[in-house]
């Protein structure tokens, strides 16, 4: 996906180079907002939170993240009825730590791929 990315982007200016700096750079914050949502239990900041994440990962090549945050975004879903005040906490001790090591692996991978090129 990354090197669809680069091809479709490529230009005298590394136009793919920037993308890819961007999400690396704002990456951190989406991650902050996500926890931030999900501790506080705030339902629509989560999904909101999520779905960003998911859909930005999955613009820049990063599949395991996009898949990460696909499986949080549908564990929140799961349950209309039950208390954001309780699930979403939890939903947090569950994912927020794989999502930040992925978070981290991804940004390692992504540094490495532009550096390469």
């Amino acid at each position: 996906m990354l090197e669809k990315l680069r091809e479709e982007l490529e230009d005298d200016d590394g136009l793919w180079k920037v993308f890819v700096s961007n999400f690396v750079a704002f990456l951190p914050n989406r991650i902050e907002r996500l926890r931030v949502a999900l501790t506080t239990g705030d339902l629509a900041g989560s999904l909101d939170a999520a779905l960003s994440l998911k859909t930005s990962s999955q613009m820049v090549g990063a599949e395991g993240l996009a898949g990460r945050a696909l499986d949080l975004e549908q564990a929140i879903r799961t349950d209309p009825e039950a208390d954001p005040n309780h699930l979403l906490p939890w939903l947090a001790a569950t994912h927020l730590k794989a999502i930040q090591r992925c978070s981290r692996q991804t940004t390692d991978q992504l540094e490495k791929y532009a550096s390469d090129e």
